[in-house]
C-alpha cells in the first residue's frame, strides 16, 4: 500500500508537470503567435506640481565657481501673478507652483487616452538581428493630451548645498536677494503624443522615434518675456519712481499643419557618443526634425510694454518651412538641434 501511494504519488507529480510542460509549449506558441509577451504600464497621474526648478551652471559665463548661477522657475511673483482657469473647470493662481502638468480635459475629454491614463506604455524586449545591431528593449509610450503651466522663469546666483537654509537637505536651490524674472510664465496645450523609444541596439534608427499626430495642434499661452533693464525702485508699476519691468506678452501661440488645426510632429533623438579628446568631441544629442509639409502659426494678441497696454494686433505665418544642408548644396526640409555641455 505504500508503495502504491509513492507510485500515485510520483505519477501525479509527472501528470502534473507533463500538464505543466504542456501549457508553457502552448503559452510559447500563442505568444509566437498573437505578441501577448511584455509588460504593459498604465501611468495614472492626473496631475503633477513642482515647487521651484532649478538648473545650475556651475561656473557662470566667466568660468568661476563664484558665478555660479541658474535658471529656476518657480511660482510667480506678486508682479507676475494672475489666475489660471484648468480645462477641468478648476481654477489656481500661477504663484502657486513653479511648474503645473495635467491632462488636458478640453473638448470634452477628446485629448485624453481611452485608458485615461497620463501614458501608458508597452515594453518588450527582443533578439534582434547581428545586421543591425541585436538585442534591445523597445518602449512604446502614448501620452494623453496634456496642459502645462509655468508660474515664472527667472535667473538667480546659485545656492550653496548643505549652508544655511539648506542646512540638514539635499537642496542647493538660489539667492532670492539675487534674482532677476525673464519670463512672466507662459501655458501650453497639447494633445495626444506618441513616441517609440529603443535602448540597446536600435534598429529604428534612433534612441527615440516620434512619428505621430498632435491632435488639436500646439498651443502656448500667457507668454511674457520680461525686461528689467528698465525697472525702477521697487519696480511694482505704482509711480514713475517705481516703473515695472517693460513685458512683450502673447497672449497665445498656435501651431498647426499647414491649413489643418492638427499637427504632425516626424522627429528622431540620438545620442552622438565621443569622437575625440577635447570639450567639442565629448559628445551630444541631436534632435532631427522632418518636415511634413510646413506648418501654420497664429500669435493673438501682442502687447507692449505691459500685459494690460493695449495689443498691436495678431499675427499670422502661413506655410513656414525650414531647410538644413546634409552636405554642401544640399537642402533637405527639416531642421537639426544639438544639445551639448561646455
Amino acid at each position: 500500500m505504500k508503495k502504491f501511494t509513492q507510485l500515485a504519488l510520483v505519477s501525479s507529480i509527472a501528470i502534473s508537470a507533463n500538464a505543466m510542460a504542456m501549457q508553457a509549449m502552448d503559452d510559447a506558441a500563442l505568444s509566437a503567435s498573437t505578441g501577448q509577451d511584455g509588460i504593459n504600464i498604465g501611468i495614472g497621474i492626473s496631475k503633477v506640481t513642482i515647487d521651484k526648478l532649478f538648473v545650475h551652471d556651475n561656473d557662470g559665463l566667466n568660468g568661476t565657481q563664484a558665478n555660479a548661477g541658474a535658471i529656476v522657475i518657480k511660482g510667480a511673483s506678486d508682479a507676475n501673478k494672475s489666475a489660471i482657469t484648468l480645462t477641468n473647470g478648476q481654477a489656481y493662481s500661477n504663484a502657486d507652483f513653479g511648474v503645473y502638468v495635467g491632462a488636458n480635459y478640453s473638448n470634452a475629454g477628446a485629448y485624453l487616452l481611452a485608458s485615461r491614463n497620463l501614458a501608458d506604455l508597452q515594453i518588450d524586449s527582443d533578439a534582434g538581428t547581428s545586421a543591425k545591431g541585436g538585442a534591445f528593449l523597445n518602449i512604446a509610450a502614448q501620452v494623453s493630451g496634456l496642459e502645462i503651466h509655468l508660474g515664472e522663469i527667472g535667473v538667480t546666483a546659485s545656492g550653496t548645498a548643505g549652508s544655511g537654509t539648506n542646512a540638514g537637505t539635499i537642496r542647493r536651490g538660489g539667492d532670492d536677494t539675487n534674482y532677476n524674472a525673464i519670463l512672466s510664465g507662459l501655458s501650453i496645450k497639447t494633445g495626444t503624443m506618441s513616441a517609440n523609444v529603443q535602448l540597446g541596439a536600435a534598429p529604428q534608427g534612433a534612441m527615440i522615434k516620434l512619428n505621430t499626430t498632435m491632435i488639436g495642434g500646439l498651443e502656448i499661452a500667457n507668454l511674457g518675456i520680461l525686461d528689467n533693464s528698465t525697472k525702477l525702485g521697487t519696480g511694482d508699476g505704482s509711480s514713475a519712481a517705481n516703473r515695472a519691468a517693460g513685458v512683450i506678452h502673447l497672449d497665445s501661440i498656435k501651431v498647426a499643419n499647414t491649413g489643418k488645426t492638427d499637427l504632425d510632429i516626424k522627429a528622431s533623438v540620438n545620442v552622438i557618443g565621443a569622437t575625440g579628446t577635447t570639450a567639442a568631441d565629448k559628445g551630444y544629442i541631436r534632435i532631427i526634425n522632418e518636415d511634413t509639409g510646413g506648418i501654420d502659426n497664429y500669435v493673438k494678441g501682442i502687447h507692449l510694454g505691459s500685459k494690460t497696454a493695449g495689443s498691436i494686433g495678431d499675427v499670422e505665418i502661413q506655410g513656414l518651412r525650414t531647410y538644413y544642408s546634409p552636405a554642401a548644396g544640399q537642402y533637405t526640409a527639416g531642421s537639426v538641434l544639438t544639445i551639448s555641455g561646455r
